[in-house]
């Protein structure tokens, strides 16, 4: 069983390092310039997202089969929690004394939307797809909230920043909120197929061009002086303390299993590539940041796959 399992998820993986390494491609070879990857990042997070959130929660949500959709934002927090946590003990165990916001940051912020959402379409399919898309959406409602303000204030910590609420009220944020409205008002019953297809056709551009920017901006990482020590502890925080911790609590607990796979995924999946936004945006020293991303993605070649057969080898069907 954890074999079969073991190569479907590598074959998801291997799909996904594909597209990435287009991206990553395009960039070294200057064909995709810094300028056009933001710009296509912007596009991706403001229009071919949002469209994906709207259409799929349209289509495949409402109150009465999702009645404690809340919990879902609230699992987010709880992560997040126990990243920052697990992050705090490693640094304190192993005595790291440099970019320990940075350390921070990498553990307790995970890649949550594109790439978890690239692994289930190349997994699963039919309702099963669609059920853990809402399940991604409803939890990156909880997430981006946090990163963006809990993670830019980590990242800037010394140096004084304006506080926006435009940052964590993001374009796929207000898009999951508005919809929730138009189901729970009964509007949606009023929008035209005629509006929804094209809108949908736009959203199915979402994972192919969400992975080629992943791979473009871990093109740009800096991996000169590499922090060894840190990236170490880092790694084994992140990739592999924290999944363990996960297959434990959901198993223990006993909960259903694809509400377990995304606990255990959002949990193994790599450091956040908008930490390095975040950075560049700011213009802060980025010590330790593009090193975490970088090999965490890479890193997690192996260990995605690994954890997420461990635990559907495990789970029971609810």
């Amino acid at each position: 069983m954890f074999l079969e399992h073991f190569k479907i998820t590598s074959l998801a993986m291997a799909q996904i390092f594909i597209l990435g390494a287009l991206g990553f491609f395009l960039v070294k070879r200057k064909l995709l310039l810094a300028e056009g990857l933001d710009a296509l990042s912007r596009l991706v997070i403001q229009v071919v997202f949002p469209a994906l959130i709207f259409t799929q929660m349209l289509e495949n949500f409402n109150f009465q089969l999702y009645p404690r959709w809340w919990i879902f934002p609230l699992v987010s927090f709880f992560i997040t929690l126990l990243g920052l946590s697990v992050g705090w003990l490693l640094l304190k165990f192993a005595k790291i004394k440099t970019h320990k916001l940075q350390f921070l940051s990498l553990v307790s912020f995970q890649n949550s939307g594109y790439l978890p959402l690239a692994m289930v379409a190349a997994i699963f399919s039919g309702p099963q797809v669609k059920e853990i898309f809402i399940y991604i959406f409803l939890f990156l409602l909880g997430f981006d909230l946090v990163a963006w303000s809990l993670g830019v204030y980590l990242l800037n910590y010394k140096k004084a920043i304006k506080f926006r609420l435009g940052s964590i009220f993001s374009v796929p944020v207000i898009t999951n909120l508005t919809t929730l409205v138009i189901i729970a008002l009964n509007l949606n019953k009023f929008i035209p197929v005629s509006l929804l297809k094209p809108v949908q056709m736009v959203g199915n551009c979402t994972l192919p061009l969400a992975m080629l920017v992943v791979g473009g901006n871990i093109a740009l990482v800096n991996l000169r002086h590499i922090d060894r020590r840190s990236i170490f502890y880092f790694l084994l925080g992140k990739m592999i303390i924290l999944p363990f911790i996960g297959i434990w609590v959901v198993l223990k607990l006993g909960v259903p299993q694809l509400f377990g796979l995304l606990v255990v995924m959002q949990l193994a999946m790599p450091s956040a590539t908008s930490l390095s936004v975040i950075i560049r945006h700011y213009k802060q020293e980025d010590g330790l940041i593009s090193q975490g991303v970088f090999f965490s993605h890479l890193f997690g070649l192996l260990t995605i796959p690994l954890f997420l057969s461990l635990y559907l080898s495990q789970a029971v069907v609810k």
